[in-house]
């Protein structure tokens, strides 16, 4: 009896293992590349915009525009979508369709297209991926497709979904995108009402989370700055409070997408943080 037990144990533990090995060799690979998505500027006086306390009086800083693609197995999302073409000095020299053409993508190829919030530098190309499914947060959402939106929302990027063509996911609170925990939206209002940032789980780099315009470059982020065009001053303090502890506890990097000092913590494309 006691062999027939020992014998029993042992096949039960053995399946075990097999099944954690097979569920190890299944998990998706997840990388992330980040894209240039708007043509930069001199750098900015970002006292005069970025505070709403007169902080960094004098300071310039080179402020960039960045898009991302997040490959998850065979599935794809692009975060964030920069400026459009017709955004004259700030367009971007190179489309992100064209960028994503020197990967070998098709726009069509894009499952999800996450938007972090609805200002002009982030929409700019949305319209470009028509058949994936629009990952934006319902506050945000219900701002563009308000008879009467915020004068810095532009709904016209978003005809496609608005117009019930294409399929469109309002995020009220926290997604798990692909349903592994390894690419998150994650809540963070303040700036607008339904914005959002990004967690992305890699095998090699470990977490990295990519900050929307929670901050705007890092003295910022360091100092938990405000800007003036903010929606909510205690929702911005609140979602930086829980993005930094969420940074500490996964021991995550941060990209802070529109400081041209954190482009080089990620690799240079067409190259893939793995």
């Amino acid at each position: 009896m006691r062999r027939t037990l020992s014998m029993l144990a042992i096949g039960v533990c053995a399946n075990a293992l097999m099944s954690l090995s097979a569920l190890a060799q299944a998990a998706p690979e997840v990388t992330l590349t980040r894209l240039d998505c708007g043509t930069s500027a001199a750098p900015t006086d970002v006292g005069l915009r970025f505070s709403d306390t007169y902080a960094y009086n004098g300071l310039k800083v080179q402020l960039v525009f960045s898009c991302y693609l997040i490959k998850h197995g065979d599935d794809y999302m692009v975060w964030d979508t920069g400026f459009g073409a017709s955004a004259g000095e700030r367009a971007p020299k190179t489309s992100l369709v064209d960028l994503l053409g020197q990967l070998k993508l098709k726009p069509e190829q894009i499952k999800y297209v996450g938007i972090s919030h609805y200002h002009g530098d982030h929409i700019g190309q949305v319209a470009a991926f028509p058949k994936s499914t629009l990952l934006i947060g319902s506050r945000d959402w219900d701002v563009l497709t308000s008879p009467k939106p915020n004068p810095m929302a532009n709904p016209a990027p978003f005809a496609n979904w608005n117009g019930g063509e294409g399929k469109v996911e309002p995020v009220p609170q926290d997604k798990d995108v692909f349903g592994d925990g390894s690419v998150i939206m994650l809540n963070a209002p303040g700036h607008t009402p339904g914005h959002h940032v990004l967690l992305v789980k890699l095998k090699d780099m470990g977490a990295v989370l990519l900050t929307g315009d929670l901050s705007h470059f890092q003295e910022n982020y360091d100092s938990d700055g405000v800007p003036s065009f903010n929606t909510d001053r205690s929702e911005s303090l609140a979602s930086i409070d829980r993005f930094k502890k969420i940074a500490a506890n996964l021991k995550a990097t941060v990209i802070i997408q529109h400081d041209a000092r954190h482009v080089g913590k990620l690799p240079a494309f067409p190259a893939a943080a793995k």
